[in-house]
């Protein structure tokens, strides 16, 4: 036997790892007892002339026959492997690249050539978990500088595809998040694609939070199309509402985010190459940035608002786009539900103009699509709050939005979960104050945001009077279980909405 490699039969077992590469190994696998390989060890999969770095899982059942390995559903698309074939697994040599990860935990500037050497091998799964959290870790604080924060955009930008227009004028908007409910994409997109600008929103799927844009989307029409299917969909409509997720547009920020959420870290360079690698790769050229600060929100004060805004607009103008940041009030949720049905009912009745629609998301989708619709030279500045107020009224930015979610595949009913809990004001008094994050918290313990018509329903806001035994909030649940237990830590965080007598 050549104890340098394997071959091994590959079998589909079907599971999803999300962006990590994992290889299943039988625990009486030759290769495990003759190399000394171990769960965790890392190995080198290969298959043609494609190879990547798997992390050795090892299966103590039948699921595998002596000769067969198999591959998480990730891997095995980096492969493009098929059930059946032949894989060769051998011992992983050491990746170039990580010496230069290793210059950056030593404080060392990194060049453009050894952040793209990076980037390429992330993308190309030759980097661990471990190994990619070194990089993130290394590179937290202030220890990416100004040219490494750019070097690192570019990077991401090119180890990805890149979506092109014939339009001077591609607009888009982000929110650096943090902040429950504030789900004014939708809005802002049908009013900006109501006026005749071209729009290309690529979101994303919540990864800690209750709902993404995309979640909350999936609620009421189609978001996994690839690139071609977005360009026949913003043809038709000047917009879209799609998860990024399902095209490589920044293949190296979903992996990236990925690890940073289980590592909880906010890295300021690595939120600014990942936001603008994705608007660029859209092919986006004028971009609306909204921060929102709270001590409760993603951002917590202006010093690290400031910081941010400097990043974005001054790497933004050197990559040749056009990016305004707005800081806004992060202090509170905005809208009334948390979770992805719960925020999708929130801005249907803005789009409907419905009498009970929460105003405080109105009036923020209202400012962003304005400061989105004064990138068009058709519109004063000062005048694109007033004429996105005015295309919300008359019912064109709602006819919009139906008529994307056509394009996307039809607009479906929204769902209600099957428990509504409502939960009482302990005492008479005024809302201070209302904890994003816990909020947030309780909205996913109830099920949010797999359960998409999970969450937490709120019926006040920061100044709002309430009286004992008053509702202030809603659990909405699709199972008792999970009611109990999202009851369970609200009576272990009873200030997560303080009420001051």
């Amino acid at each position: 036997m050549n104890h340098d490699k394997s071959t091994l039969v590959l079998k589909n077992l079907g599971i999803e790892t999300y962006k990590e590469s994992i290889i299943y190994l039988r625990a009486d696998s030759h290769m495990l007892l003759s190399e000394g390989f171990e769960a965790k060890t890392c190995v080198k999969v290969s298959l043609g002339k494609k190879s990547i770095i798997a992390t050795i899982n090892i299966i103590t059942s039948n699921l595998l026959k002596v000769g067969e390995a198999s591959l998480s559903q990730y891997a095995q698309e980096l492969l493009h492997a098929l059930e059946g074939e032949k894989i060769i697994v051998t011992h992983a040599r050491p990746v170039e690249s990580l010496s230069f990860v290793r210059s950056k935990i030593y404080g060392n500037e990194l060049s453009s050539e050894e952040i793209e050497a990076i980037i390429f091998d992330i993308v190309s799964g030759y980097y661990s978990d471990i190994q990619i959290s070194a990089f993130l870790t290394a590179c937290v604080g202030k220890n990416l500088n100004l040219k490494e924060i750019l070097n690192l955009t570019k990077a991401m930008i090119k180890n990805g595809e890149r979506l092109s227009w014939d339009e001077k004028i591609i607009v888009d908007k982000h929110c650096i998040g943090g902040l429950p409910g504030n789900r004014t994409t939708p809005i802002i997109v049908s009013i900006v694609a109501a006026f005749g600008l071209i729009m290309p929103k690529t979101s994303s799927r919540a990864i800690t939070s209750p709902a993404g844009t995309a979640d909350s989307m999936e609620v009421l029409t189609n978001v996994e199309f690839n690139i071609s299917q977005i360009k026949e969909i913003i043809a038709k409509e000047n917009a879209c509402i799609v998860w990024g997720g399902a095209v490589s547009l920044s293949p190296a920020d979903d992996i990236i985010i990925r690890i940073e959420r289980a590592l909880d870290l906010d890295s300021e360079g690595q939120m600014v190459a990942s936001i603008l690698s994705k608007k660029i790769a859209a092919g986006s050229n004028h971009v609306i940035i909204e921060i929102p600060i709270g001590k409760t929100a993603k951002v917590r004060d202006d010093e690290m608002a400031d910081i941010l805004k400097n990043y974005l607009e001054k790497i933004g103008k050197n990559l040749g786009i056009k990016v305004k940041v707005l800081l806004t009030d992060g202090s509170q949720p905005v809208g009334r539900g948390i979770g992805p049905a719960l925020e999708a009912r929130d801005f249907i009745a803005v789009l409907k103009n419905a009498e009970n629609a929460p105003q405080d998301l109105r009036n923020r989708a209202l400012t962003l699509a304005g400061e989105v619709l004064e990138f068009s030279p058709k519109v004063k500045r000062g005048s694109g709050k007033i004429i996105a107020t005015e295309i919300l009224n008359s019912g064109k930015a709602w006819q919009k939005f139906q008529a994307i979610c056509a394009a996307q595949g039809g607009m479906k009913e929204i769902a209600q979960a099957k428990y509504i809990h409502q939960c009482l004001a302990l005492n008479d008094g005024v809302v201070l104050e209302i904890d994003n994050r816990r909020i947030s918290m309780l909205a996913k313990l109830a099920g949010a945001p797999l359960d998409k018509t999970a969450g937490v329903d709120l019926f006040v806001k920061v100044r709002k009077e309430v009286k004992k035994d008053e509702p202030i909030f809603a659990i909405h649940t699709n199972s008792s279980e999970t009611l109990e237990y999202a009851l369970s830590y609200f009576q272990d965080n009873l200030d997560l909405i303080k009420i001051e007598q």
